[in-house]
């Protein structure tokens, strides 16, 4: 009976959604990484995104009916822009570790949402449940909120970018060798300003797709490793957009695995949540260095 579960198309939708955060949150690294900027910060961001999709949606409901999701989505996008702006300034202005940076925007996205949520309704750990979320599109069990159908199109565009754009030329130069890229006109600090902040919108719409896309609520740590395991898909994917796209769906299999394997009696149900993670281990340790970019967490003076 699970071998039939596997091959079903409600596997594959599941398996789509699942990994729909991990390679927008994956892809948002790549701009960052690539431009080199180490973006650890990616799981703090998705929670804040999601907080403000969420949060926002449930507020503008009365008044802006099936438009207030959309506004959620850009409310969303636009906190993950915000806390990449303030990684980029502490890592790059001012020349912090770059991991701590990351560590302490994941370390406030432990506190402050129970904060936020406390004011608002009363609670530390849910919001109230959106009465417009996101709209479903598609047929049968492949319906999915847009976040999804733009996580797949931004693979595309993110290899065009990089690949066919003098901007993506300048975000690949300044991550192997800012000083030459400098010598050659190339503002080393705007570029890595642009791409982290880029990195930031794109781990927030992850966090909106969890909130008001997958759910119609904000959760407390509903990212449950998500941004990690989107490093990690990028390390395996070796930075490259099809990379990412190839590790995410491996990374997202497991993860729908888990969850079809969670409603059976096949396996322990504490195996069966490890998955994800167990295997995210595997990949790095199978992976070793990679061909990450030279100056990736290096400041540039």
């Amino acid at each position: 009976m699970i071998f039939t579960d596997l091959f079903s198309l409600t596997f594959l939708a599941t398996l789509i959604r699942a990994t729909t955060p991990l390679l927008l949150a994956a892809l948002g690294g790549l701009f960052s990484e690539r431009a080199g900027v180490v973006n650890i910060a990616l799981e703090g961001i998705i929670i804040f995104g999601a907080l403000a999709g969420a949060v926002t949606t449930q507020l503008l409901d009365p008044t802006l009916g099936n438009a207030a999701p959309w506004v959620g989505w850009i409310a969303g996008a636009l906190t993950g822009g915000l806390i990449g702006w303030i990684h980029a300034i502490v890592s790059i202005k001012y020349k912090a570790d770059q991991v701590i940076s990351g560590t302490a925007i994941n370390l406030l996205a432990v506190g402050v949402p129970g904060i936020v949520l406390g004011f608002l309704y009363g609670s530390s750990t849910e919001s109230k449940t959106v009465e417009h979320a996101l709209p479903q599109w598609g047929f049968g069990d492949f319906r999915f909120s847009p976040p999804v159908y733009f996580a797949f199109l931004m693979v595309l565009l993110a290899w065009y970018i990089m690949y066919k754009t003098p901007y993506g030329l300048r975000i690949r130069a300044t991550g192997e060798h800012p000083k030459a890229a400098a010598s050659m006109g190339v503002n080393v600090y705007r570029i890595r300003y642009s791409a982290v902040i880029i990195s930031g919108m794109l781990a927030g719409t992850a966090g909106v797709f969890l909130s008001i896309g997958f759910l119609n609520s904000f959760t407390r740590n509903l990212s449950a490793g998500t941004g990690f395991i989107a490093l990690a898909a990028l390390i395996f994917g070796k930075w490259t957009p099809l990379g990412t796209l190839g590790a995410t769906l491996l990374f997202g299999f497991f993860s729908a695995l888990s969850i079809t394997l969670g409603g059976t009696d096949l396996f322990p149900s504490s195996i069966v949540q490890i998955l994800p993670f167990l295997f995210t281990i595997i990949a790095l340790a199978l992976t070793g260095k990679g061909t990450a970019p030279k100056a990736v967490g290096k400041a540039y003076e």
